[in-house]
């Protein structure tokens, strides 16, 4: 598969690591639209919120226990932004499920 993610969590490409464990990896985004952006990702191929089904529920749930550590690591006191694009309408640039955490500074509310 020719997916940059999968490249990603498989170490073929570099990234900064910010956790990893058997199931999934956060990592610093490379054009990041906050003091703190990060991507957490399945280390299984999954397109989008839109291919998931009642199967992946314990590793959605995982990746939604994950990410407040993650934020309380990164000092995202004040709070968080969590979101996932679903499709090329929506923004979604690589067809790999992934959540952005988003903070460091106060969040607009407009959405694009």
């Amino acid at each position: 598969m020719d997916c940059l993610f999968c490249k990603i969590a498989a170490g073929e490409i570099p990234s900064t690591k910010v956790y990893e464990d058997d199931t999934i990896l956060a990592f610093r985004d490379i054009n990041p639209q906050a003091p703190t952006h990060i991507l957490v990702i399945p280390k299984v191929h999954i397109g989008s919120v839109a291919e998931l089904t009642e199967a992946h529920a314990a590793l959605v749930g995982h990746i939604f226990a994950v990410i407040p550590e993650i934020a309380a690591r990164e000092g995202l006191t004040g709070g968080f932004r969590v979101v996932s694009n679903c499709g090329p309408d929506a923004g979604q640039s690589v067809p790999h499920l992934h959540f952005h955490i988003l903070g460091g500074k106060e969040l607009s509310l407009e959405m694009a």
